[in-house]
């Protein structure tokens, strides 16, 4: 199934001066007074109805003056104190300009404009590594992060989801706008700023494919399983469990099928079999996806039935699953192969 944040609309992003007031003269709110335009999306619920139908009908650098009743205004409850219940409000509108978007996620969250098209047709991929040129400022312009010449890959977002959303639809050397509204799922917003809009001015540089597995030799098989081994370790080094433990399963997808491999390739493999599947298991431990780390640690006790890591990590994940039996089990079986291992010894007290 397709993802709904891959399905996107061509909104409209309108820009516009205003002056609201009562019937009888009493100003409530003017852009104008405050110096600095009010920008809204056409028909998402970002403005009161009469705004969404009036303003439809105009053009750009037109002025109209729209009397609103209060079924397409604020209704029966108003929006006290300023405006009263089945208030009738007046707008002295002037659009200054409009702009054909594309609503990226589908929901109002995440809008796209075009500034510089790219080259050829491709988008990048989850897996694939990417350069990319980026600002991110506040509503009011205030320089939130630059970074020139980042390489990132798309499923990690760099650091925040958006980017990899809208990074997805791009191509190379394309140069964006991005409108990035709270419900985009930005994990920075509560950090930075308390629920606002950001703007983001993105330009993808380049991309390189992730190659999968069918599409190499299998001597670059195991050395593109190895290089996601050291991204995975160098992730998990810095706390980054869930994104570490994507790397540990790409690497064991490029080794998955060593039916061709030779002798000493298929004990290459092996070798990274088992030390991804145990880092694997130590990122669910850490992620406290019990049930996924014991089924990883069978499957390098498959490969290697006295590995003392995978029954000291199954272990782990037997006590969190109250499993004790088989826990103590495995303990025991690792204390006879490795009877001076002072974590295991330690561990057989934990479910006492």
């Amino acid at each position: 199934m397709f993802s709904s944040c891959l399905i996107y609309l061509f909104i409209y992003l309108l820009s516009v001066h205003y002056t609201g007031t009562l019937l009888d003269g009493t100003k409530f709110d003017s852009r104008r007074d405050m110096g600095a335009p009010f920008t809204f999306t056409l028909g998402q619920g970002q403005v009161i109805k009469g705004w969404d139908e009036g303003i439809r009908s105009m053009k750009k650098g037109e002025n109209a003056l729209f009397t609103i009743p209060p079924e397409l205004a604020y209704g029966e409850s108003g929006s006290p104190p300023t405006i009263l219940p089945k208030a009738t409000l007046q707008f002295d509108v002037e659009l200054l300009s409009w702009t054909s978007v594309k609503d990226i996620c589908k929901d109002g969250g995440l809008f796209k404009k075009i500034l510089v098209e790219g080259e050829k047709w491709e988008n990048p991929k989850d897996p694939d590594e990417v350069l990319v040129n980026y600002e991110a400022r506040l509503e009011d312009g205030t320089l939130v992060k630059k970074s020139d010449g980042v390489e990132f890959t798309v499923e990690d977002g760099h650091f925040y989801p958006a980017l990899s959303k809208a990074i997805k639809t791009m191509k190379k050397g394309q140069k964006v706008i991005l409108t990035v509204k709270p419900q985009c799922e930005l994990s920075m917003i509560c950090f930075v700023h308390n629920f606002i809009s950001f703007y983001y001015e993105v330009e993808l540089v380049s991309f390189m494919k992730d190659k999968e597995s069918w599409d190499i030799e299998t001597p670059e098989k195991i050395e593109a399983a190895g290089k996601k081994k050291e991204e995975g370790n160098a992730l998990f080094r810095a706390g980054k469990y869930a994104k570490a433990s994507k790397r540990y399963e790409k690497a064991i997808k490029f080794i998955e099928y060593d039916t061709n491999f030779s002798i000493k390739e298929k004990k290459s493999a092996k070798d990274l079999k088992i030390a991804c599947n145990l880092n694997d298991a130590a990122c669910k431990l850490k992620l406290k996806d019990y049930k996924q780390a014991e089924k990883l640690c069978t499957k390098v006790l498959d490969l290697e039935s006295t590995n003392v890591k995978a029954l000291y990590r199954r272990a782990q994940a037997y006590i969190q699953l109250t499993d004790l039996d088989l826990a103590e089990f495995d303990i025991k079986k690792a204390l006879e192969i490795d009877p001076n291992n002072r974590y295991i010894f330690c561990l057989q007290f934990t479910y006492i």
